[in-house]
């Protein structure tokens, strides 16, 4: 695949698919996604850590951006800074562990720079360019409803600092999941007030939980720690992954919303080694299933696979993509330690 294929292969949308073309032609473009630490890492971020290796294969400079500051703002691990700074240090491991190259990567904490006057004009500059209920509409990429920015008025600053971060940083392209859809359409806006070269705004799709029953809000049924029964950790066990996928929801024939087939196809097929997706059955139930592609898959199912079938396979490839973690854990563990030890997972 050409860099623009590579880039654009599993995401939801490009914002614009030509200035990303525009962007690939410089020699060394920027690109970032931001992360509140916040607490355990789950399975969904394997969308963002392989589309994070794809940046780097195309030549990007990428950063990661642990945004501390801003997980304060939103009252992550009860404000404690110390907590949330300790969490971006865990969170570097859970990179490493996924297979993202430190080397590769620049991990700046927002800690990092707002004691630089110029970040402050620019969120004075960005807070200029747009209204309070433009701000207010983009507070759900916090999770957040607007009206809780009438108790505190930090949760307004929240989308003008992440707006100033991207100019900050001199970035070319902002990636994220379609949660920070709005912040990024806001930096584009601000941008062409402000004249700066609109970032892109490239988005990948967040993984359904398991337990979320269909229903058609992305952000809402999201796989999110908040929900342990509802998602996979990295550091599950083999059993825990089995239980947490049996119970799962995956109706027969059913495509749209079934999160057993969202991570078939956003995380096995990606990091299948033999390019084949394999269901053993025993031969009375028609022998072993082979697919080179997840629309194969997807079409097996809709005809009528078994889910008990296709929740069996993923118990095994998931297993499979979490053992390097666990090792890695085993090996890397100050971190992970200090935040069990501080019940922050």
């Amino acid at each position: 695949m050409n860099p623009i294929e590579i880039i654009t292969t599993n995401t939801e949308e490009t914002i614009t698919r030509e200035e990303l073309e525009i962007v690939l032609k410089k020699p060394n473009p920027r690109a970032y996604i931001g992360f509140e630490p916040s607490g355990a890492v789950h399975l969904g971020w394997k969308i963002c850590t392989n589309k994070i290796k794809d940046f780097i294969k195309c030549g990007f400079n990428f950063t990661i951006l642990l945004a501390d500051w801003h997980a304060y703002i939103n009252d992550k691990l009860d404000g404690d800074i110390d907590k949330i700074k300790l969490c971006g240090k865990y969170m570097e491991d859970c990179f490493a562990a996924m297979g993202v190259n430190k080397n590769d990567v620049k991990f700046i904490y927002a800690s990092d720079y707002v004691g630089d006057p110029n970040y402050w004009e620019l969120v004075l500059k960005t807070s200029k360019a747009t209204s309070v209920a433009r701000v207010k509409r983009a507070m759900d990429i916090m999770g957040r409803d607007a009206e809780e920015a009438e108790k505190d008025l930090s949760k307004l600053f929240y989308p003008a600092m992440q707006v100033s971060d991207i100019f900050y940083l001199k970035l070319d392209v902002a990636y994220g999941g379609t949660d920070q859809r709005h912040a990024h359409m806001l930096a584009r806006d601000v941008s062409k007030k402000l004249g700066i070269t609109p970032p892109v705004a490239i988005h990948t799709p967040l993984l359904t939980g398991l337990q979320a029953g269909g229903r058609m809000d992305p952000i809402e049924s999201k796989m999110s720690k908040s929900k342990p029964d509802s998602m996979i950790s990295i550091h599950d066990s083999p059993e825990d992954v089995k239980n947490k996928i049996k119970k799962a929801f995956c109706p027969e024939k059913q495509n749209i919303g079934n999160p057993i087939l969202e991570i078939c196809r956003y995380i096995i097929f990606p990091e299948l080694k033999e390019n084949v997706f394999i269901i053993e059955r025993p031969e009375k139930y028609g022998g072993n299933l082979e697919f080179s592609t997840f629309e194969e898959l997807e079409s097996k199912y809709i005809q009528g696979l078994h889910p008990l079938d296709l929740k069996n396979s993923t118990i095994h490839y998931i297993n499979n993509i979490i053992e390097p973690i666990r090792s890695y854990f085993d090996k890397n563990c100050d971190n992970y330690n200090k935040m069990k030890e501080l019940e922050i997972i």
